[in-house]
This record gives structure tokens, C-alpha cells and sequence, in this order.
């Protein structure tokens, strides 16, 4: 048994440092991990340690120090975890880590949920605006187990069990294993928050990722009236967006530009264009700083629209905004130019190896090297060529160019359209949004939340450095998936801290201050330590002084110190 002593230097101590922990054991007592999760999966008589607090140990250690299941043990008895949570390191074996894991996984999507509600308690965060994209994670090992998800009615989605392992497959065009993660979160000004994550077969695309995610939430979170709910292209779908109409939510989203270039065309003549507010964090610096760097920003234009839901048959009004990027219109125009040059130096040197009747100048081989210049590029379609056969008086005049080439048969021709690249330059920088939103909602003010769809991306780069989520290996998809969502919980518990700091930050503060991190939290974090005595009641505990600023970042959290976390939970050291 442990104890807490405070007396006279003993012989024989050792320094435990348990670093970041010293600020994550706090901040997921705030979250009430261990409690939640215990709630969710009542404490099995015959295990020793209940599965909420080996799940907290586990998340602990991917905020702290990412290791495998089967080091969890080792790196809980040299980090000091054993000491914070009380329990054995011994008992946190990758056997008693898996079957925390099957038992999470039953329950996953209802955790989450419960652990949101906490996390939105805490950050004062609203659901009122939500935010969807997907990101995938990549796995080692063979897991023939896994198996593509059955069909499930929407109306029958619940979650948990009901819901099987994703499927762990290669993606669309890569051979590596993989799955696809929806992640949902909620903004403000000081960040994101991960709300609600999914995994998703790992060669599925948006368009069922966002329909199960949106069953999902509906089913575990309190959604608000009048819900907003951005997301990208891969998204979009006039069924997406009457479904969230018939739940009495909203869709802000961007969709595929030549779905909507004849609309763009229709309206071009009589389109109102509007300067947006919304300007990057840099464009903002150069402005206040009078930079000479080129001033970007963006456009808008309104078109009312309809869209028809595929259900009912039913038409139902829309908002199309268009939106003009004067640096994109510039990227577009430079990447035209160069991949016109690049498309005709090609097929001039093409033209000059018919000429002189290369070996490898035949109508299928040339035009095997033309499909290969072209690509994909869009300036590709500006170009027309043929092989044009000689005249017999020209074929019977030619002669080979030397040793192994044949006399020239063809020449070979190519035009380029430059009226239709000229036309082109007036799409340059145009993208398209569609929504739902109230009327009272400008395009401006929806195009500024729009933007703010970064930060989740922001929060899928947390996810795959600092919290280090692949590479992974595991047993079975079942554990793979628990795991993940164990991750989100990490990412959840992350940004908690983030808004948790920038909320106490006082006004007029630096910007650096303003703007902590949590990355940069925990550094501050690096070195805190434990002394560890031994004696004849057991091991003697304390902890040791706390720098200046560890101890002003716990005093603006309102969390606990490591000496107050071990009177909490360490028996007193005997007395006399």
C-alpha cells in the first residue's frame, strides 16, 4: 500500500517524474473519465481494477507518451501513472488492456456522448453550430476478421452493438490498411472540440460518413433547434440536406463547382459581388502591419435556388453563394499557363520524333505518349492533335534519319484552343456554397463560419502527431475500433485543456498567451517529480516543489497540485 509522508530527507529515496501527468491526472478527474465510463460499464466482481480506471491510465498514457498495450505497465510504474491512479502497474497487462477494450467497444458511441456533455459543461461550448469531416488512420497486420458493414436502415442506427467494426481495408487508392474516422466538432473563439466521432469502412466516402454520423448524434447528443452543420464537398447531397430540413436542422456546405457552373452562367450578368469580412490570420498581420506582400481576399455572391428532395419529390429553397478567391483566381491562371507551356513543349518534341520516324512513333505509340502528357491536367482539353498520313510523293521522297528508323508515314498535328483557355480565366478562383440557414444569417457571417472548418482539420493533425495514433496493431477490428474511440476521448480531454486555459487568459494579454496550446501546456510540464522512500509501512510519497509556472497554469485551471492529488488519493503515512 501507498502512503504520503512529509519529514526528514530519508535514505534510498528515488525521483519519480511523472511530467505531464501532473496536469493530465487533473484535467480528466475534470472530465470524470474513470466515473463515466464505470457508469457505462458496470465493474466485473472477478477483475481487481474496474475497466474506468484502466481506460483512463491508457488515455493518460496517448496524451502523455504513446506506447503500445503491451509496454502500458512499464511506462505506468516509470512515469509515476501507478502512484496517481493508485493501482498496481502489473495489473495494466495488453490482457487486461483488450478486454477493457471489448467492453468499451459495446458501449462507445453512448461514452462519448456522456463524456461530450461533460467536455460541453466545462468549455461553455454550444451545439448550435457543428462541424463534419473525415480523415483516415492507417493500421499494420493482416485482420481477416474484418468484414465490410451490412446496410442499416437509418431509422434503426442506435450505435454501440448494434452497430459492427468498421471494416479495416485498403482505401481507394492506396494499399494500405486503413479506415476512415467522421469527426464532428463544435467551434468558438478560442477552438475547436471533438463532440462525436464514427469509424467508417475504410473505402467508404462522405456521403454515408456524414448520413450514420448525423443518425449518430442524433441519437447520443442533445441537439438544438435550428442546428447548423458544416461540411465539405464529399458531403453534399440534395438527401443530406433534406434530411437535416426534416429534423429542423441546417446545412452549410461546399459543393462540386461544374455541378453548379451552369447556375454561375445563367446568373453571371446580374450577380451582386460583395467583399467578405473574412480574412486569414496572415492577410490580417499584413494589413495592421502595411505589408507590402500581396493583399488577398474573397467575394461574394447570392443566387436563390431549389433543390428537390429525393424522398418526398418534394422542392424545398436553398442559398447557393459563390465565392471568388483572388488568390486562388491567381494559383488558377499560373497553374494554366505553366501546364499549357509544359502540355506544348511536349507534344512539339512529340511532333519532331514523328518527323524523324523514331522507332517508337507509331499511331499506338504516340498516342499511348500523348494520354501520358495530358493526364489529368484541365488545360488538357484545350489541346486537339492527330496524325496526319504524308502524301505518297512525300513518303516516296523521305528518307530515314539514321540506323534502325523507318521513313517518315505521318506528321503529326496539334492546335490549341486559346480562345477557351481565355474564356476560362473568368471561373478562376470561384467556388460554390449551398444553405439552408435562416435568412437572418447573411453570407457573410456563413462564409466566416466556413472557414472556420480548418480547425477541424487542425484537430485530425492532434490526433496523428501529439496523441500519436498510428501506427496501430491490434488483435481484432473490435479492439481497433475501441482504441480509436479511446483516441477521441484523448482529443476530446486535448482541446478540453486548450479552451480550459484561453478562457482565463485575461484580456489584453499577449497573443502568444492567448493562443496557448496544448501541446505547449504539457512541455511546461516536462520535469515534475515524486519522491519515492521506502519503509517499513510501504512506499512514502511526496511530492516535489512545483516551478513558477506549473504552479501558475494548475492556480488559472483550478487544478489540483500533485501534493493535492496525493492526499486525495494515498492513505496518510502512520504517525508516532
Amino acid at each position: 500500500m501507498s502512503f504520503t509522508w512529509r519529514g526528514p530527507a530519508l535514505v534510498d529515496d528515488e525521483v519519480v517524474n511523472v511530467g505531464p501527468l501532473a496536469l493530465i491526472h487533473p484535467l480528466l478527474q475534470k472530465l470524470d473519465i474513470t466515473g463515466i465510463i464505470d457508469r457505462h460499464l458496470p465493474p466485473d466482481p472477478q477483475q481487481e481494477l474496474c475497466h474506468g480506471q484502466v481506460l483512463a491510465v491508457l488515455l493518460a498514457a496517448r496524451l502523455a507518451q504513446p506506447t503500445a498495450l503491451v509496454n502500458v505497465a512499464a511506462w505506468a510504474s516509470k512515469s509515476g501513472a501507478d502512484i496517481l491512479w493508485n493501482l498496481p502497474a502489473d495489473k495494466l497487462n495488453d490482457d487486461r488492456l483488450g478486454r477493457a477494450l471489448d467492453a468499451f467497444f459495446e458501449q462507445r458511441h453512448s461514452i462519448l456522448g456522456s463524456v461530450t456533455a461533460q467536455a460541453l459543461r466545462l468549455t461553455e461550448l454550444s451545439l448550435q453550430r457543428l462541424h463534419f469531416d473525415t480523415t483516415h488512420l492507417v493500421f499494420y497486420g493482416a485482420y481477416e476478421s474484418s468484414a465490410a458493414r451490412p446496410a442499416v436502415a437509418l431509422d434503426e442506427l442506435r450505435g454501440n452493438d448494434q452497430l459492427p467494426a468498421a471494416h479495416i481495408t485498403n482505401g481507394y487508392l492506396t494499399k494500405n490498411h486503413m479506415l476512415q474516422v467522421g469527426m464532428t466538432s463544435a467551434m468558438n473563439e478560442h477552438g475547436s472540440l471533438a463532440v462525436f466521432s464514427e469509424c467508417l469502412d475504410g473505402n467508404r466516402n462522405g456521403h454515408p460518413a456524414i448520413r450514420e454520423q448525423y443518425q449518430l448524434l442524433r441519437r447520443h447528443l442533445p441537439l438544438p433547434p435550428e442546428l447548423l452543420m458544416i461540411s465539405d464537398r464529399g458531403t453534399f447531397s440534395a438527401d443530406h440536406v433534406a434530411r437535416l430540413l426534416r429534423h429542423g436542422h441546417h446545412v452549410l456546405c461546399s459543393v462540386p463547382w461544374h455541378d453548379y457552373r451552369a447556375l454561375y452562367d445563367e446568373h453571371r450578368q446580374s450577380l451582386t459581388w460583395r467583399k467578405a469580412s473574412f480574412l486569414s490570420m496572415e492577410q490580417q498581420r499584413r494589413r495592421q502591419a502595411n505589408s507590402a506582400l500581396p493583399r488577398e481576399d474573397y467575394e461574394l455572391a447570392v443566387v436563390n435556388h431549389t433543390l428537390t428532395d429525393p424522398t418526398k419529390q418534394e422542392p424545398f429553397a436553398c442559398r447557393v453563394i459563390f465565392v471568388r478567391s483572388s488568390a486562388d483566381a491567381k494559383e488558377c491562371q499560373q497553374r494554366r499557363e505553366q501546364n499549357i507551356a509544359k502540355i506544348k513543349a511536349g507534344l512539339e518534341k512529340i511532333a519532331l520524333k514523328v518527323q524523324r520516324a523514331h522507332p517508337r512513333s507509331d499511331q499506338a505509340s504516340i498516342a499511348r505518349q500523348v494520354v501520358r502528357l495530358l493526364g489529368k491536367r484541365d488545360a488538357a482539353r484545350y489541346f486537339r492533335w492527330e496524325m496526319v498520313p504524308l502524301a505518297a510523293e512525300e513518303q516516296a521522297t523521305a528518307t530515314p534519319v539514321g540506323r534502325g528508323y523507318r521513313k517518315q508515314t505521318h506528321r503529326f498535328v496539334f492546335t490549341l484552343d486559346a480562345a477557351a483557355a481565355q474564356a476560362d480565366q473568368g471561373y478562376d478562383g470561384l467556388s460554390v456554397l449551398v444553405t439552408t440557414a435562416p435568412l437572418t444569417k447573411s453570407a457573410d457571417a456563413l462564409f466566416s463560419e466556413f472557414k472556420q472548418q480548418n480547425f477541424v482539420e487542425l484537430g485530425h493533425h492532434q490526433w496523428k502527431t501529439p496523441l500519436a495514433v498510428c501506427p496501430v496493431f491490434l488483435k481484432n477490428p473490435q479492439r481497433v475500433e475501441a482504441l480509436v474511440s479511446v483516441l477521441q476521448l484523448a482529443l476530446q480531454a486535448y482541446q478540453v485543456l486548450e479552451h480550459s486555459y484561453r478562457r482565463t487568459v485575461p484580456a489584453g494579454s499577449p497573443m502568444a498567451e492567448q493562443h496557448m496550446t496544448a501541446e505547449s501546456l504539457l512541455k511546461q510540464f516536462q520535469v515534475c517529480g515524486l519522491v519515492v522512500r521506502q519503509s517499513n509501512y510501504g512506499r512514502v510519497i511526496h511530492a516535489t516543489r512545483l516551478t513558477k509556472r506549473q504552479r501558475e497554469i494548475l492556480n488559472q485551471l483550478s487544478y489540483r497540485t500533485p501534493a493535492q492529488t496525493l492526499v486525495a488519493v494515498l492513505r496518510p503515512a502512520p504517525t508516532g
